[in-house]
């Protein structure tokens, strides 16, 4: 097991790799803890049915790391690491399950902070924290992802302002894939301030929602690259941006809450080739790890909605950078994260 892990390819150097299990609860998780340069590594737990353990490995290694220059660029006290769970969000969550998971992170005497993620909630944390209290994202105010919407929104509007040299959004077209709490936030925001919205989702309740409340026009889940759009918003799952989707889209822009967007590293370069501006997702999400760091260090909230809010100051420095570098934006946040993280 040693060796796939070593030889995984999203394996990145990091620190530590737990695979955690409890009998009696059915707990099989996987804790990756990336970096600790800055902090204690912290990132949500997300829990999914996993094909594979592989996969879940897999999903852990490219998240943890995400969330170490995620933090980095965020100007956050933190490392980076993510927890998964092997099981069905829907069908196989217990208190026992989260209790044993709480255990599992006690045993790493603070190295890794966890909260929720997809698959999780602020009261499944409830529990992990009755074993615990390395888990942050607690009660009615522990759920992030209010500011996950809000960086994406202020980031969405950097990358107008920057790529269409527009002040403000109206009239413009959003391709938007994803309705969840962060995506809906999201629409939402960009439904206030002028834009038409096209949205794809499997959840049909989320769709006839966004058709009353925003006016949204609905396709097909696959189709939501082919539309005529300013701007293109992942905000579900991961590596939307691939050699076919690439080849298909229209938009000039794109602005999504999903992690991991890039398939592949060399599909920041195809977006600076066909001349889309590529906000770097784990600049432009970083919100909800604002709040939640926030939360957990004690820190005053006075100063954290300015905080959320500066993601769109550090996009339009990506974006100045890689103009004048002929970089693509995706290289550019890296080396910022770097520079913070690695020395």
């Amino acid at each position: 097991m040693t060796a796939f892990v070593f030889n995984e390819i999203n394996f990145d150097n990091h620190e530590q790799v737990v695979f955690a299990s409890e009998a009696k609860s059915g707990l099989r998780a996987i804790i990756a803890i990336h970096n600790t340069k800055l902090g204690p590594a912290m990132g949500g737990c997300r829990m999914w049915n996993y094909a594979t353990e592989a996969e879940a490995l897999r999903d852990a290694l490219r998240l943890s790391r995400g969330m170490t220059y995620k933090n980095a660029v965020a100007g956050l006290p933190i490392g980076g690491g993510k927890s998964v769970i092997i099981a069905n969000p829907k069908t196989d969550k217990t208190p026992a399950l989260f209790e044993a998971l709480g255990e599992a992170l006690e045993r790493l005497a603070g190295r890794y902070i966890t909260a929720e993620d997809v698959g999780t909630s602020p009261s499944d944390m409830a529990y992990v924290a009755g074993k615990t209290k390395y888990v942050a994202g607690l009660g009615d105010r522990g759920d992030p992802s209010p500011f996950t919407a809000l960086g994406c929104f202020v980031g969405a509007q950097a990358a107008v302002k920057h790529h269409l040299k527009r002040d403000d959004m109206q009239g413009l077209v959003v391709a938007l894939q994803g309705l969840g709490h962060v995506g809906y936030d999201y629409a939402r925001q960009l439904h206030a301030a002028g834009a038409k919205l096209i949205v794809a989702d499997i959840d049909q309740a989320s769709l006839k929602r966004a058709q009353e409340e925003l006016n949204a026009e609905v396709v097909g889940i696959n189709q939501i690259y082919d539309v005529q759009a300013d701007i293109y918003a992942p905000c579900a799952l991961g590596a939307t941006l691939n050699p076919d989707t690439l080849s298909r889209l229209k938009a000039k822009i794109v602005a999504g809450a999903a992690n991991n967007q890039l398939a592949t590293a060399d599909m920041g370069e195809v977006c600076r080739q066909k001349g889309i501006l590529y906000a770097p997702d784990f600049v432009i999400n970083a919100g909800g790890i604002i709040k939640v760091c926030y939360e957990y260090m004690n820190t005053p909230e006075d100063g954290m909605d300015a905080h959320v809010r500066r993601i769109g100051e550090t996009l339009a420095e990506v974006f100045a950078r890689a103009d004048s570098e002929g970089l693509p934006t995706s290289v550019v946040a890296d080396r910022i994260a770097e520079a913070r993280f690695k020395n």
